[in-house]
């Protein structure tokens, strides 16, 4: 832990309040300054940019999509046939499984102006639209949401395989509805589940590059460059590396942020 968690995140530290670089004259000596890489960061638009687009990019895809569509997933797939359980699952988790590389080139050619999701609107009538110029943030919310909802249905499923069928058969009898089973029962006792799940999901999501940069590289000018992609172009792109590690410090504490409010909700309720 020492070595690989520890350690670099307090040589990320220490190298923020530096002006350490790539190459020149602060590659060999870099010299202490400071705050002002954290000044020139709060002064910086483009970190507020990157910072919102992060924010809605891990709300879109991590907390909403991949929540939503887990749980709902895992709800439509309780008590069904095996088989079809079987072929849902492969889907899902085969989408899970491609890496990130592969899924983003699949997005691209599926989004692009001559790709698949414009064929189906063309068949329909409707004009084609270039998805990766007009809507590059949704562009890859989408791609994320279907990359990653795999890990929240399986560990939905797992919690609503702990749920005992009793309490959900006895609501029945009382005439609960289906959506009020699910509301008055099922979630409140998948709370930890929930919890837990929604801080993996957070913790995967805000640090998503990859995908990101095989299908907008940021772009187009910077209207997806979340902070893990502005934290590479200044580090590695232009060499500055105790400003790009500023904006790392920017993205643990975002984490840290949304960890802190999973980690109360997993707090046992006080008994009254």
């Amino acid at each position: 832990m020492l070595v690989f968690f520890a350690g670099p995140i307090i040589w990320t530290v220490w190298v923020s309040f530096t002006n350490a670089a790539l190459t020149g004259v602060n590659a060999a000596q870099p010299e202490f300054v400071g705050l002002a890489n954290f000044t020139e960061l709060f002064a910086d638009p483009k970190f507020r940019e990157a910072t919102l687009l992060t924010v809605v990019f891990l709300l879109g895809s991590g907390v909403v999509g991949q929540t939503v569509l887990g749980l709902g997933l895992a709800l439509l797939l309780q008590n069904r046939h095996p088989a079809a359980r079987m072929v849902v699952s492969t889907v899902v988790v085969g989408a899970w499984v491609v890496p990130e590389v592969v899924a983003g080139l699949l997005w691209v050619v599926f989004l692009e102006r001559e790709g698949g999701l414009n064929g189906v609107f063309e068949f329909l009538g409707a004009a084609p639209v270039n998805w990766l110029y007009t809507a590059p943030l949704f562009a890859v919310i989408l791609a994320n949401v279907w990359k990653g909802t795999a890990f929240s249905m399986m560990t939905y499923s797992a919690g609503l395989s702990e749920i005992p069928s009793y309490l959900k058969e006895a609501a029945r009898v009382d005439g609960a509805s289906t959506l009020q089973v699910v509301w008055h029962i099922v979630l409140p006792l998948l709370r930890r589940t929930i919890a837990t799940t929604l801080m993996l999901v957070t913790l995967q999501t805000v640090q998503v590059f990859t995908l990101i940069y095989v299908m907008t590289a940021g772009g187009p000018g910077e209207r997806s460059t979340t902070l893990p992609l502005l934290m590479y172009k200044e580090a590695l792109q232009f060499g500055d590396l105790g400003y790009g590690t500023t904006v790392a410090l920017a993205l643990l504490i975002v984490a840290g942020l949304f960890s802190a409010a999973y980690v109360k909700m997993l707090r046992p309720e006080e008994v009254r």
